[in-house]
């Protein structure tokens, strides 16, 4: 199915049957996304250790428990983590024999690359199987300035059900362990190691709702920033707006960045694209984010997909200058702590939009900056290999049928 952006009437009739649909509290949302946190990937049947998977501490149990003195899970660990061994036999250092009982009970990592694209611009995308079948993606941008940035995938498939999202067209599968989204930003870690480069970024921005995967995607940006040494401050969570969850995030006192993805500057328009808002309108969000700055010092980052001659106009521009501009009438204004990433639209099988061209993003931005709101716009990376923001998608997942929205108990599909 094509979808297209709906004209006045099919928004209200949108928001109307999306009103009548929704039930239940926070409270109660929360316990079911409590319940999808809970959810675990099927066990590794070969029985090995995924040494990706342990940290310093369990490594050297793993270790004391095989007979090995302590002192060799250091020594694994600096090849993995330090110096971006991604085979035994280069630990060098190891005895043989243990080389050997490594090679028999463990493996570095449980991923299994099942495609592999290069972008002309050097944008790497890798379609990962997971040991049930499942398939998620990852995405590796250089830059020229020597930046190295990693996005990655917090669920297989996405419930949240954005049109012009191609994870959302697909449908949620499940979510991701700790360990699976570690193991993402772990592959390109020690690959960038073993070529004297170093990962500098992390983006929970592939598939699925990171804040919809709080518990596991919270213990892996952990692991991040505590195994891997990437600082919180170059870790960015993406949301659509699950509201409870972005309070959640405020009390966690980490330095990393929010993004939440926006898009529309009405709830009449945001409905028609973004369902979640139907459950967290405009007024909640807004709040929530004027909380979270308030709470943690940090500025958030607004991601606004621009579509052609719809969200594009300087109208759509003055009326998100409107909601982000700070004055006594709009006491949750942030333009101060916020900044604007303008997206031009990637193109999707499943979304009839286009992207818009330069001369009016520069005019967008030109407005936004008359309400003291800062702009700009982000540098596409890997769109011939379906690499850019949007446009990352497994045809090979086994979806519920009924996997929009799961979590709000109504589909506005």
């Amino acid at each position: 199915m094509i979808h297209s952006l709906p004209n006045r009437n099919q928004l209200a009739r949108l928001s109307l049957v999306g009103m009548r649909s929704m039930s239940g509290k926070v409270k109660e949302i929360e316990e079911q996304l409590r319940k999808d946190d809970a959810m675990e990937a099927p066990a590794d049947l070969e029985g090995k250790v995924n040494l990706y998977a342990l940290n310093q501490t369990r490594m050297e149990e793993l270790l004391l428990d095989w007979g090995e003195p302590k002192f060799r899970a250091k020594q694994i660990w600096q090849w993995i983590n330090v110096k971006g061994a991604t085979d035994f036999d280069k630990m060098q250092d190891l005895p043989k024999g243990l080389r050997a009982k490594l090679a028999e009970k463990a493996v570095l990592g449980n991923l299994e690359i099942a495609v592999e694209q290069v972008s002309k611009d050097g944008t790497i995308k890798r379609a990962y199987k997971l040991k049930d079948g499942q398939m998620i993606e990852s995405v590796l941008m250089p830059y020229d300035d020597g930046r190295r940035t990693a996005c990655i995938s917090s669920q297989a498939g996405c419930a949240m059900g954005c049109v012009f999202c191609a994870t959302g067209q697909m449908g949620f599968a499940r979510q991701l362990t700790s360990v699976e989204i570690l193991e993402q930003v772990q592959r390109f870690h020690v690959e960038l190691l073993s070529k004297g480069e170093r990962l500098s970024n992390v983006v929970l921005m592939g598939m699925g709702e990171p804040l919809g995967n709080y518990n596991n995607v919270m213990e892996a940006v952990r692991r991040i920033n505590q195994d891997l040494g990437i600082g919180a401050r170059h870790i960015t969570i993406s949301t659509v707006g699950l509201v409870p969850r972005i309070r959640r995030l405020a009390e966690e006192n980490m330095q990393i960045k929010l993004a939440v993805s926006l898009h529309a500057a009405s709830d009449e328009e945001r409905n028609a694209i973004m369902p979640v808002n139907l459950r967290f309108p405009l007024a909640d969000l807004m709040e929530t984010c004027k909380f979270y700055v308030e709470k943690t010092g940090r500025r958030i980052s607004f991601e606004w997909a621009l579509i052609a001659g719809q969200n594009d106009t300087p109208e759509v521009a003055n009326k998100l200058g409107h909601l982000l501009k700070w004055n006594d009438f709009n006491p949750q204004g942030l333009n101060k702590m916020c900044h604007v990433n303008l997206i031009p639209l990637n193109p999707t099988a499943g979304f009839d939009g286009k992207p818009t061209k330069a001369a009016e993003c520069d005019i967008f931005i030109k407005i936004l900056s008359k309400y003291g709101v800062t702009a700009t716009t982000r540098v596409r990376r890997g769109i011939d290999i379906d690499a850019g923001c949007g446009q990352l998608k497994s045809k090979l997942n086994k979806v519920s049928a009924c996997a929009m929205i799961p979590f709000y108990g109504f589909d506005v599909r």
